[in-house]
């Protein structure tokens, strides 16, 4: 499973839609002294995906139609525009930065809180999806060893370290009961899988090598993110 990001469902970048991450030309692999552990953890998110998360988002797809599934997708893309603004401002991307803010007011106010999108629809004002690990990757600092997250999925040292301010931007962790907060990520997960169901599965039907193949595609996606 790869990590979650702050992207809209219609943006068509979710948890299990990885095909763009093995469009990159071929790259020297990646430093990966946890290699042994890391294939390990791939197995288990493999099966945590098809034995919990897949079945619940089956179930809660069947329950919700797409229509509300997707704007519930738009509401938490709408709430995590603190990390994409932070993140756009440190990089010093500041028309992107302004078009986030733009976004925010617009989509909060018409949208519904956020359960629309006409800032995008019809302001076309587009989102700039960055993260800290994006930060740093701008700044030059490269990305370390590869790790495989329980839950999360293909990251490295750098993302990962990255996470942690990402953490502090997203509203969601102001959540005073942890018991609350750990719901409504989870739900939050569920929705997201919920549509885009039967990615992973495609994917790893073409894999060779499962663990090489997530790893590899995942390190030339940020390269590419980070060019952008």
């Amino acid at each position: 499973m790869a990590p979650q990001e702050a992207i809209s469902p219609e943006e068509d970048e979710g948890v299990f839609d990885l095909e763009d991450e093995f469009e990159a030309a071929d790259v020297e692999p990646p430093v990966d002294p946890l290699s042994g552990y890391n294939r390990v953890m791939t197995q288990v998110n493999d099966k945590l995906y098809f034995w919990l998360l897949k079945p619940v988002s089956q179930g809660y797809s069947f329950v919700v139609p797409e229509g509300g599934r997707l704007a519930v997708g738009r509401f938490f893309n709408n709430l995590l525009m603190p990390v994409r603004f932070v993140n756009n401002l440190l990089q010093l991307k500041l028309k992107r930065a302004g078009t986030e803010l733009a976004r925010f007011g617009i989509n909060t106010t018409v949208g519904v809180l956020g359960f629309g999108d006409p800032a995008a629809k019809s302001f076309d004002l587009q989102a700039y999806p960055e993260d800290f690990g994006q930060t740093l990757g701008h700044y030059g600092v490269g990305g370390g060893f590869h790790i495989v997250l329980p839950l999360l999925g293909p990251s490295n040292l750098r993302d990962t370290l990255g996470l942690i301010p990402d953490y502090y931007l997203d509203p969601v962790s102001y959540i005073n009961d942890s018991k609350t907060e750990l719901a409504v990520r989870a739900y939050r997960q569920v929705n997201h899988t919920s549509l885009h169901i039967g990615e992973y599965e495609s994917l790893k039907k073409d894999a060779i090598d499962l663990y090489t193949f997530l790893r590899d595609g995942y390190e030339q996606r940020r390269i590419k993110q980070i060019e952008e």
